[in-house]
């Protein structure tokens, strides 16, 4: 027998964004995939617990085995995570909210299983920076997810500065998140810093029912108000002209 097939498979499930009924925005085949596997990798043990008992609620929670892994877990521990692979069996890869190893620590478990020979499968599910590119009406053709801005003011004042011209220079859509509370201040950095006429998409929520999308050029956005505090944001930015 071929050694690979001895291996487990590494499923990357995607869950929900937040509060709301998984079925209405997950596919039966996260349901069905659950219900198989027993061992998983995830961001937040709570988060992930609470997610498996709502999708499958018949699931004997005491026959799951968790390992957490977060910015905080060293790197040493990876290969003991990995050991139920090795094993044979099959193992559920969960970021904290939406699709596992985009933004997410998770990308080591699977770069790892690579390296492994490990079967990944990702699976189909809600990713927030998709979706705000969706719709946003900006370049879908072209655009880049940068993460965090600095934290400093004038490094960040320069950051924004610089991906607004990139935007201009290469038509590329350029895509930013912060810390949720954080986000109205991130918001006025943008506003203050910004060309009058560069698009700015904000959304917030998405797949829940406050969801909230909206792309206007910064002009307009100064003349409007909107509470971000805590609510999990996409800013995406383009200086067309």
């Amino acid at each position: 027998m071929n050694a690979a097939n001895l291996l487990g498979k590494l499923y990357l499930i995607p869950i929900t964004l937040g509060e709301c009924d998984p079925m209405e925005v997950l596919p039966q085949t996260i349901k069905r995939t659950v219900e198989f596997i027993d061992h998983y990798i995830v961001e937040n043990e709570k988060t992930a617990r609470k997610f498996i008992k709502s999708i499958s609620p018949e699931k004997i929670q005491s026959s799951l085995v968790l390992s957490t892994l977060n910015k905080h877990t060293d790197n040493k521990e990876f290969n003991e995570m990995i050991k139920p692979l090795l094993q044979g069996f099959n193992m559920g890869l969960m970021s904290e909210a939406g699709c596992p190893g985009v933004a997410d620590p998770g990308a080591v478990i699977v770069k790892l299983a690579h390296e492994k020979g490990i079967q990944v499968v990702p699976l189909v599910g809600p990713s927030s920076i998709l979706l705000a590119m969706m719709g946003s009406g900006m370049n879908g053709q072209s655009f880049a997810f940068n993460g965090y801005l600095p934290i400093d003011k004038s490094e960040k004042k320069g950051a924004i500065k610089n991906y607004e011209k990139l935007s201009f220079d290469k038509n590329q859509s350029q895509i930013f998140i912060e810390t949720p509370f954080r986000n109205n201040k991130f918001l006025d950095d943008l506003l203050s810093t910004l060309q009058p006429n560069t698009s700015l998409c904000i959304a917030t929520d998405l797949t829940l029912p406050s969801e909230y999308l909206k792309t206007l050029r910064v002009a307009d956005w100064k003349k409007a108000k909107i509470d971000l505090h805590n609510r999990p944001t996409i800013f995406i930015i383009h200086k067309m002209f």
